[in-house]
C-alpha cells in the first residue's frame, strides 16, 4: 500500500512537471525546459522502477494510472494559472466604439482598428490587440461590457517584433511575468 501511495504522489508531481517542460520548450525557454526535463526523468525512473519491481501488484499499476490522470488535470490548472506568454485577440463589432477603444488603451492594451467588410457588404469594425495571456479574461470582460454581441477570437502568437506591446514590455519589465 505504501508503494502505491508513493507511485501516486510521484505521478502527481511527474505529469505537471512534464506539462511545464513541454510549455517551456514551446515557448523557447531552453534552460528551464532542460532543468524540468531532468526533474521529470528522476521522478519517472523512481515511479516506474517501483511498478516494474513487482508486475503482479495491480494496485501499483492502478496507482500509476490514476496518478497520471489526476496529474494531467493538475498540470492543466497550473498552466492556466501561470498563463505564460502573450495572446493576440481579434474583436469584430458592428460600429466603431471609441469609448471601448479608449478604455482598452487606458487599461494598457494595444489596440489597432480597421473597417472591414462582412457578409453582404456589411461594414464592421475590427480591433486587433495583443496582451499578456494572464490579462485575456480581463480584456474579454471589458469588451463584453461595451459590446455584448462582439465576436472575439484569440490565439497565441509564436513571436512578434515592434509595435506598442514591445515598447510597453521594455518600459514595464517588472510587469512581465518571468518563468
Amino acid at each position: 500500500m505504501l508503494q502505491a501511495l508513493i507511485i501516486f504522489i510521484a505521478q502527481l508531481l511527474f505529469v505537471p512537471v512534464l506539462t511545464m517542460r513541454t510549455i517551456m520548450m514551446v515557448k523557447g525557454m531552453k534552460e528551464k525546459a532542460a532543468a524540468m526535463g531532468m526533474l521529470e526523468g528522476v521522478i519517472y525512473v523512481v515511479a516506474l522502477g517501483i511498478v516494474f519491481s513487482d508486475l503482479s501488484n495491480y494496485l501499483n499499476m492502478a496507482a500509476y494510472a490514476l496518478g497520471f490522470g489526476v496529474g494531467v488535470y493538475i498540470g492543466q490548472i497550473i498552466e492556466q494559472k501561470l498563463a505564460i506568454g502573450f495572446v493576440s485577440i481579434e474583436v469584430n463589432i458592428m460600429n466603431k466604439n471609441e469609448e471601448l477603444i479608449t478604455h482598452l488603451r487606458n487599461e494598457g492594451f494595444s489596440v489597432s482598428t480597421s473597417e472591414v467588410e462582412g457578409m453582404n457588404n456589411a461594414r464592421r469594425y475590427r480591433l486587433d490587440c495583443t496582451a499578456r495571456r494572464d490579462r485575456e479574461p480581463e480584456f474579454i470582460q471589458i469588451v463584453s461590457n461595451y459590446e455584448p454581441s462582439a465576436f472575439i477570437v484569440s490565439y497565441e502568437p509564436r513571436n512578434f517584433k515592434g509595435g506598442y506591446i514591445t515598447k510597453a514590455m521594455k518600459k514595464n519589465k517588472k510587469s512581465v511575468p518571468k518563468v
